[in-house]
């Protein structure tokens, strides 16, 4: 599992997705990293990456209700972190991805893990 709080900038490769101006402050943004759905969110000026499945039924999640810092997935309730991919309200019990995101010069990049 790969979280950003704990990832090697060495395995991590930075991926361009988009101006900060389109990601508005309260607004998500839905890519595709190859076969990977990720949902980016801007919470407030700060950015967070997360796999766009739910581990417990492999259910979209990016459509959620944010609840502070947690997502809580539209189909059975379950909520994750989306500082840390950490499952904290079940049916889920295992956590999702979450990728580190740095801006520079006003572009958000993503970091995925390197093959």
């Amino acid at each position: 599992m790969f979280n950003y709080t704990t990832f090697d900038g060495s395995k991590v490769e930075f991926v361009e997705i988009a101006p900060v101006s389109e990601l508005p402050n309260g607004e998500r943004l839905f890519v595709d990293l190859g076969d990977k759905p990720v949902v980016i969110f801007n919470i407030a000026g700060q950015f967070f990456a997360i796999g766009d499945v739910c581990t417990h039924d492999d259910g979209p999640l990016g459509d959620g209700m944010l609840e502070g810092f947690n997502i809580v997935c539209p189909r059975h309730g379950a909520e994750f972190d989306i500082r840390t991919g950490q499952a904290v309200q079940m049916p889920a019990v295992v956590d999702i991805p979450a990728y580190p995101i740095v801006v520079r010069d006003g572009t958000i990049f993503i970091g995925i893990p390197k093959s």
